[in-house]
């Protein structure tokens, strides 16, 4: 067997195992709770409603394993999956390591978007939450990319010119909210924009996982793009990429993926950062299998952060936002730091 078989066959194995393990932490995530409920239980739940068996079980494990856990975690994996392809596709298209949604402001400026709706009612009722939070995101990315072009465009200073726009974004929404919202109100929102998984049902599954799929498609068809720009965009049109349509439709790309996942789970840090440096670690830079590992990547890392952020504290639940931020702001840490060494 030649050394690129036996690659292949790592990468079948290695995709066959992310699978298993996402299945996994999804079985997890639907049997740990307040209510301990077995796998076995979990199985003739789903099967129930997916099949038509007719095992006889509990009315309250069944509403409990359908109606909330299950698609909580579907939510979960798409979101952590669409958050992952928006890092690795940013990070490509501006050739800067550190380059991801939260960082960039572009999470903070969809959360501006749909804290408008909520509050404010901007779009007197035809604008739904993440149409506003697709708004607020694009708001943000232009704001920002304004800013990069005006100040050089270099790698660090994208990153200062995201953290500046980042920081606008989230005192207006901030300021909004303690202006305008009553005190129920402002304890909601305040939850929800630190990443929060309780209020989502199957219609969040039906639009979650379409979109995270369809991005998914849409990155794979550019994978030659992804790669080409990894050169510089002089390098990539000289290859015959359209890299101004390229870039339009990328960046749109993830605008519309950050929005989706910020109008239904609220603004989550960090996923973007460390899963696509971790793929990038397993199966290298190129973007043809960067792109699967990522999105499986996040997938499992986003299902198991919502397990941490139920069984950490006994009877409570953690914003996810704040689980992904304490594994992700040390991992952002060491990213920068290496950045910085090979400068």
């Amino acid at each position: 067997m030649s050394v690129r078989q036996q690659g292949w066959w790592a990468l079948g194995a290695l995709t066959i195992a992310a699978f298993l393990l996402l299945g996994l932490m999804i079985s997890l995530a639907v049997s740990i709770g307040e209510i301990a409920i077995p796998l076995a239980t979990t199985a003739e739940a789903v099967s129930n409603r997916l099949f038509g068996t007719q095992f006889e079980l509990s009315r309250i494990h069944q509403g409990i394993v359908w109606d909330y856990r299950l698609s909580r975690a579907l939510v979960a994996a798409s979101a952590g999956a669409s958050l992952s392809l928006c890092g690795a596709v940013l990070q490509a298209l501006l050739r800067n390591p550190l380059a991801e949604p939260y960082v960039l402001g572009i999470s903070a400026g969809a959360s501006t978007g749909a804290v408008c709706v909520m509050i404010l009612g901007f779009g007197y009722g035809v604008l739904g939450l993440s149409s506003g939070a697709f708004i607020g995101a694009v708001v943000a990315f232009l704001l920002v990319g304004f800013l990069a072009t005006g100040v050089g465009g270099t790698g660090e200073r994208i990153i200062l010119c995201g953290v500046a726009g980042s920081q606008l974004f989230n005192a207006l929404t901030s300021y909004i909210v303690t202006t305008s919202a009553n005190a129920e109100q402002a304890r909601g929102i305040l939850f929800w924009l630190l990443g929060s998984l309780s209020g989502v049902r199957w219609p969040d599954v039906y639009l979650s996982v379409p979109i995270a799929l369809a991005g998914f498609l849409i990155c794979m068809a550019h994978v030659r793009a992804l790669d080409a720009f990894a050169f510089g965009t002089d390098a990539a049109a000289s290859l015959g990429i359209a890299v101004r349509r390229v870039q339009i439709l990328l960046f749109g790309l993830t605008a519309a993926m950050t929005a989706s996942v910020v109008s239904m789970v609220g603004s989550i840090g960090f996923v973007g950062l460390v899963i696509p440096h971790a793929a990038r670690f397993l199966v290298g830079p190129g973007h043809r299998r960067l792109l699967p590992a990522t999105a499986l990547g996040g997938a499992i890392y986003m299902v198991g952060a919502d397990i941490v952020s139920r069984i950490i504290i006994p009877q409570q639940v953690l914003p996810i936002g704040v689980v992904t931020a304490l594994f992700g702001a040390p991992a952002f840490a060491v990213i920068l730091y290496r950045v910085r060494r090979s400068a």
